[in-house]
């Protein structure tokens, strides 16, 4: 290791919820660190998914390597296991080339999976999760919430009774192991060892934070989401994993003739702020977040997280940021 490297790597990840313009800043401070940018998006990861996401073209990324965006094909499921098992030699190696892994998304299961580790549970059941979305599809999540209770109340306590992916994986470990999904995660093991992390959390006003996830849906439809989702149906069919997306699942209610256009529009609104909302909760659960109000493209904000990332890793100023920007 070179003398002026910290003693211990350093990535920096960037949470909030969507709309709050984690990625322009974390193209800010790569820019600015000499960093390269590690997505823990679910879904930008699937390739073709580029509205929809609003993911960030090659062409606004500033020649900064973004990492983790369109790996796999949208037929194809993804976890947080499999983030893991790709994310963690990409921020090492990273690191080993003296540079800064800024990390950034909106999946919050991804990046504690990343920094607390993942149990050692059963692998997916088809059969079981089929029945436990037959019946959240007939008496509402509530009704798997009811279920967990009774058989895991600690993980329970935990999951949002809306928070149906969460609630089905809950019963399914139970049921296919007979064990507590709460107790089984107590033995996992952190799988990125020896970095020190720093958690940038940004937290817009929710007035302004409203407004922007307005635009961002209207932006997504206005740009071609409709043709977006046409086109990956043709290709990969209707059933495909990435198509359980937010945005995604309501244009196929349109393109299947069950709603015009505007009522996949007001849906997707609502699903998105009624997202942000619980993205908020989740990383507000996050003990080490130091949250800074506003938006990561305001030029405030920007200089304020840049000042404390470069005094929480003073050597970033020094060896990380070879033929950046100035500030």
């Amino acid at each position: 290791m070179r003398p002026d490297l910290p003693k211990a790597p350093v990535f920096v990840a960037i949470v909030g919820p969507t709309g709050a313009g984690k990625s322009e800043l974390a193209l800010d401070l790569a820019e600015s660190l000499g960093g390269e940018v590690v997505s823990f998006d679910a879904l930008q990861v699937y390739r073709g998914l580029d509205i929809g996401t609003a993911k960030v073209p090659p062409s606004a990324r500033r020649g900064i390597p973004h990492h983790l965006l369109d790996e796999v094909e949208p037929d194809e499921e993804f976890s947080a296991a499999k983030f893991v098992l790709r994310a963690v030699p990409i921020i090492e190696g990273i690191a080993a080339r003296g540079k800064l892994p800024i990390l950034v998304g909106g999946t919050g299961l991804y990046l504690r999976a990343l920094r607390k580790g993942l149990f050692e549970g059963p692998g997916r059941s088809t059969g079981i999760r089929d029945r436990l979305g037959a019946i959240a599809d007939r008496r509402g999540a509530q009704a798997l919430h009811r279920i967990l209770r009774r058989w895991d109340p600690d993980l329970a306590e935990r999951i949002h009774p809306n928070d149906r992916i969460r609630l089905v994986r809950g019963i399914e470990v139970y049921l296919a192991c007979g064990r507590k999904m709460s107790e089984l995660m107590s033995t996992r093991r952190k799988p990125l060892e020896g970095f020190q992390d720093i958690l940038i959390g940004l937290r817009p006003d929710r007035e302004v934070l409203k407004a922007r996830v307005e635009a961002r849906v209207h932006a997504m439809f206005a740009r071609g989401l409709v043709e977006e989702v046409r086109r990956l149906r043709l290709e990969h069919g209707a059933g495909i994993p990435a198509f359980k997306a937010i945005g995604y699942r309501e244009v196929l209610l349109h393109l299947d003739c069950e709603i015009d256009v505007d009522g996949a529009r007001r849906l997707t609104l609502l699903a998105t702020t009624q997202y942000a909302k619980r993205q908020m909760t989740w990383f507000r659960r996050e003990p080490d977040v130091q949250w800074f109000g506003g938006c990561g493209d305001d030029a405030g904000v920007r200089a304020r997280v840049l000042d404390y990332v470069r005094r929480a890793i003073p050597e970033a100023g020094e060896h990380q940021n070879k033929g950046a920007v100035p500030c």
